[in-house]
């Protein structure tokens, strides 16, 4: 019986590469076990450890991506991953700092997380987060459904002057500009560091 392998993965932070992963695993030999953001567990009973690992090498950096070898990296990831997460499900209604929720959930002080991650991405935790919720304010005015009043109120912003300045800060235009203009550019979440 074989054992399973459990890959940390650095930028996989969006969903939109799961299937691929799992399928071109699968056509090496690759058995996924699970498979969800930044993190694949897989097992294959006729390859060793190192046919194993090289499958599994070769299918993340065709698609751009790259295993995460130390544990600092590994945090790193895990905190992109609780942040987007926390996008997943909008009203957004923050309940617990983002600090705390990051300290509790990695079981680390949010001081060691912060000059962790400021070290590895070469910006702040609070920074990459008004990016992330920036993206979805952008995903959110593409598809027209909500006035601007209302994506302020979804991403838990305090007034919608607060969530205006912030996205012409990150995007250099406002709101308004940026629904009027037919050149809407986004980033992927991977993309946004």
């Amino acid at each position: 019986m074989s054992k399973s392998k459990e890959f940390w993965i650095k930028n996989m932070v969006c969903n939109r590469c799961l299937k691929v992963i799992k399928q071109e695993l699968q056509e090496l030999g690759v058995t996924v076990l699970s498979l969800e953001l930044g993190r694949l567990l897989v097992e294959a009973p006729k390859k060793t450890k190192n046919e194993i690992i090289d499958a599994v090498t070769t299918v993340l950096h065709a698609n751009d991506f790259e295993i995460v070898h130390s544990e600092e990296e590994m945090l790193v990831e895990r905190m992109k991953i609780i942040l987007i997460e926390q996008l997943q499900e909008l009203p957004l209604h923050i309940k617990v700092k983002t600090s705390e929720l990051l300290a509790s959930s990695l079981h680390k002080d949010y001081k060691t997380l912060s000059k962790l991650f400021s070290a590895n991405e070469q910006t702040t935790l609070e920074k990459y987060f008004i990016k992330l919720k920036i993206e979805k304010a952008k995903e959110l005015i593409q598809l027209k459904q909500h006035t601007f009043s209302d994506i302020g109120y979804l991403l838990d912003y305090s007034s919608v002057n607060h969530l205006s300045r912030q996205f012409k800060e990150v995007v250099g235009m406002s709101m308004t500009d940026y629904k009027n203009t037919g050149n809407w550019k986004r980033n992927f979440y991977d993309e946004i560091i």
